[in-house]
């Protein structure tokens, strides 16, 4: 993090509680609200503020959390990219419900989103793999994600195999690697508020269209 940044960070912690922040108008329509809480993260110097949890579910319903980088949204969904082979692919193939959660401590704010999700197309998740940088592509191919190492240095030594198979030319598009689209029916908007008066204002949709409404904190 640069000076700048830790700078943006510390003079933007706790707004909405200790700094004041405009009440959510509830004309707002879903994605442009987080478009602009998303621009108002990345303006306060927060580290990451594409980290997102993911939260998936078993088919014998055993739930489970991590942290991964959104990469793009559109009022279609949310994307992700990751190993088809994990353990939250198999559990997205299988139960195609999903949740994610931004926290975005240092403003005081956080969105809940919850939907199912879908893989995007070969060829998107192509193009989004080939502007990685070199070392993640070939990363990519070396990481059998959610597997347990057979002995400790496996992972380097796969590294290295890969770094060497695809020393020269272009680092190939692994099928086995890509991207997720979650869709949401639903995402709520939570502002810290001072006394623990927060404000929450949540969309759902129904039909096509999002209906909106607050919820007492």
């Amino acid at each position: 993090m640069t000076l700048l940044e830790k700078l943006r960070c510390l003079f933007t912690f706790g707004q909405g509680v200790a700094l004041p922040l405009p009440e959510i108008p509830s004309n707002s329509k879903p994605f442009s609200l987080f478009n602009h809480w998303f621009e108002e993260a990345n303006k306060a110097g927060i580290l990451l503020p594409e980290s997102m949890s993911v939260s998936s579910c078993s088919r014998d319903g055993q739930p489970s959390c991590r942290m991964v980088l959104l990469k793009e949204f559109t009022e279609q969904g949310f994307i992700f990219y990751t190993n088809y082979n994990s353990r939250k692919s198999h559990e997205l193939a299988e139960n195609d419900k999903v949740a994610l959660l931004f926290h975005w401590n240092v403003l005081q704010r956080q969105v809940r989103i919850e939907g199912t999700v879908e893989k995007i197309s070969e060829q998107h998740s192509a193009n989004y793999f080939h502007s990685r940088d070199r070392g993640s592509q070939v990363g990519a191919w070396a990481s059998k994600q959610s597997q347990k190492l057979k002995y400790d240095n496996e992972l380097k030594a796969r590294m290295a195999h890969f770094s060497k198979e695809y020393a020269q030319g272009e680092v190939p598009h692994p099928q086995f690697w890509g991207g997720w689209r979650v869709k949401p029916t639903y995402i709520e908007f939570w502002q810290g508020r001072a006394s623990r008066l927060h404000d929450r204002l949540c969309f759902e949709k129904q039909d096509d269209h999002w209906h909106s409404f607050k919820l007492h904190p």
